[in-house]
Parts: C-alpha cells; structure tokens; sequence
C-alpha cells in the first residue's frame, strides 16, 4: 500500500511538470483521483482485514444440525385420572339389626344373590309362626264358610268376612317372610368380595356400608376433564392410558364423554374400557390419560429448546451457506403447539432447512460454522 501511495504521487508531480497549462485546476483534479483512491485503497483493506481475521485468527463455532424435514405431529391433552370399577358396590342391610353370622371373607368370589351375612331374625320367625297358626284356622272357616255360601247356606256376610280374614293373614305373612329376608345380606352383583366391615353382634343399619364387591371384570379408566376441552373431547378420539407404578402404557379409545358440566370444578367425566383379562389393574389405581386433541401427519417439528425469542419474536438459527462458507444464519419462525419437547413449525423454514439442534446457546449471526 506505501509502494502504491508512493507511485501516485510520483505520478502527480511528473504530470504537473510534464504540463504548464493551468496548475492550479491539474493540482485540484489529482487531489480528487487522490481521495477516490484513496478510498478504494481503505475497502480494500478492510475486505483484506476481515479475510485475514476469517482465515487465521477467528475460531470457526462447532455446532450441531439437524436437516428439517416432514413427520407426523400429535398433541395431547394429559389429564390424571384413576381405575375404576363398572360394578363397584358397598352392600348395606335393607333393615336395622344386630349381626349374627357373615358367610365371606376379603377375597372370596361370590355371584348374585348369595347371601353375604345374616342378621338376628327371631322375633320375626316366631311372628311367622303365629300367623301361620292363625292362618292355618282361617283357610279351615274360609273353606267351609264357602261350601256353605255355594250351598246357598249362611248369609253372605259371614263368607265375605272369613274370606277378608284369609286374605288379610296370608298378606300378613307374605310381608313377614319379605322382612326376614331383608335380614339377609345379599350381594346384587358377581365379583369379588374387597371389604367387610362387619363385626358379629355389631348392629348394622341401612345406609351404612357393610360390605364391598366389585366385579373387577369390568374395569375403566376415568377421568375429570376441564370445561375448557369440552369441544375437543369427543367419544371415540383415541388415548393413551399411562399407569406409572406399572411402568406400563396402552392405547385405546374414549368409550364415554359427560355431557354436564360440574358446577363445583368446572369438569366433566370421560371413560376408557380397560382389558378385563389383565390383573395388574386395581380400582382407584392412579393413570394418566394422554387424549389426542390435534394431530398432522406432514409436520414441520423441532426440539422446543432451539427456539429463543427476541424482541422481533421468535427465531432459531440455521446453517446457511454464503460465498462458500456456512454460517449461522437467524431464523424467525412462527410456532404452533408444544408437546413432549417438540414444536410444531407453521411458518419461516422449510423442508431441508438446517437446523442448529447443539451449540446454539452463545451463537451470532453470521459466524462460521462447522459441524
């Protein structure tokens, strides 16, 4: 550069020699090709400089990248919920009474209708037997009163009377047995007997649970959803139940959406049938049930933690190409739903863009890369 500034002003002054015409407009017009030169000359080292700092002593920045292209996206919508028993029954007596016998234990299978305990049932057995006795004696004047009547013997009151009193024992008797036998505790279901809280000689009264049976036969999923997701849950939309002590997840389909919305916390009740054949599942077993609420199967995704936001809005960084060199290029982007770390992209890239997954964090635009 002092070789060039030299020969330009050896050039200057052999030009206002070799000349005598006006040296005052010759001196003006060199000192303008002086300045413009002059100012090439600072481009030029400036471009020279950046080169030189591009080339030996800037670091190129290691990064990782991942090629963008199309997959499938699913959102979900993760609710904890809990196994529950279709027939899920705490059995109470029908009548008050002191217990006397119980005939199951925790654990037994027992089947509709079998008697589960008993409770003291003495005095109405003794009142059976009255009107029995009773009813024994009206049957007989019942009977004869009415051959006479047939025989036109005897007035029509006299029959209609023992034939009122007939009736009335036999009701009487009916309603006895119909009372001793709500001293038998039954059970309404088939399933398996889960709790006694009997004691014998403990009284028992109805209304108070006495004994549970579920049919673990058939087992659901359910759950309380908020009102916020009323219109995007719907019978049949696929799930994924998720049991964390089991380690275990399966997928399956909404059998049953609440159409009432709680008034106390706003939700309303979804269902999912479980496999009935599996004994790892437990009423009251917590689940959490993943619903799927939007899905696309040619997506634009990438990890949530690649995009950062600026005032601008949100970006990322790409590797682009430029003069034959890769460089971090800034991105902004527009995003659409998060799930599971991933997020969906709706606008700014495109298929094939290189996207900057790992070293990301202390980045600047237009700084070299390699990877």
């Amino acid at each position: 550069m002092k070789k060039l500034i030299t020969i330009i002003g050896i050039s200057i002054l052999l030009y206002s020699c070799s000349n005598g015409g006006d040296k005052k407009a010759q001196l003006e017009k060199l000192k303008k090709q002086e300045a413009e030169l002059s100012e090439k000359i600072k481009a030029l080292e400036k471009e020279l400089a950046l080169e030189n700092k591009s080339g030996d002593s800037a670091k190129q920045k290691t990064v990782a990248i991942t090629e963008l292209v199309l997959k499938p996206f699913k959102h979900y919508i993760d609710i904890q919920g809990r196994v529950d028993a279709t027939e899920n029954i705490n059995i109470s007596p029908k009548m008050q009474g002191i217990v006397t016998k119980i005939n199951v234990k925790e654990g037994d299978v027992v089947k509709t209708g079998q008697v589960l305990a008993e409770m003291d049932d003495q005095l109405i057995k003794q009142s059976i037997e009255e009107v029995k006795n009773s009813l024994s004696l009206a049957n007989t004047v019942y009977e004869k009163q009415k051959n006479l009547w047939e025989q036109k013997i005897g007035s029509e009151v006299q029959y209609l009377t023992a034939k009122n009193q007939k009736e009335g024992l036999d009701k009487r008797k009916a309603t006895l047995e119909e009372q001793l036998d709500m001293t038998k505790i039954k059970s309404p279901i088939n399933g398996t007997v889960d709790l006694v809280s009997l004691r014998i000689g403990q009284g028992a009264m109805p209304g108070l649970p006495s004994i549970r049976v579920v049919n673990l036969s058939k087992l659901k999923a359910k759950a309380d959803v908020a009102e916020a997701y009323s219109s995007k849950i719907k019978k049949g939309n696929d799930v994924v139940l998720v049991f964390p002590d089991l380690n275990k997840e399966i997928r399956s389909s909404i059998s049953f959406v609440g159409t009432v919305i709680d008034q106390l916390n706003r939700t309303f009740t979804i269902e999912v049938p479980l496999d009935s054949g599996i004994p790892d599942y437990h009423p009251n077993m917590i689940t959490v049930l993943r619903v799927i609420d939007y899905q696309s199967e040619t997506s634009m995704v990438v990890p949530i933690n690649v995009i950062q936001n600026s005032e601008e809005g949100k970006y990322l960084f790409i590797a682009a190409e430029t003069n034959g060199k890769i460089i971090a290029k800034k991105q902004m982007v527009t995003i659409g739903l998060t799930y599971n770390g991933e997020t969906e992209i709706i606008g700014g890239l495109n298929k094939g863009d290189k996207i900057i997954t790992s070293g990301y964090q202390d980045l600047n635009e237009g700084e070299l890369l390699k990877f």
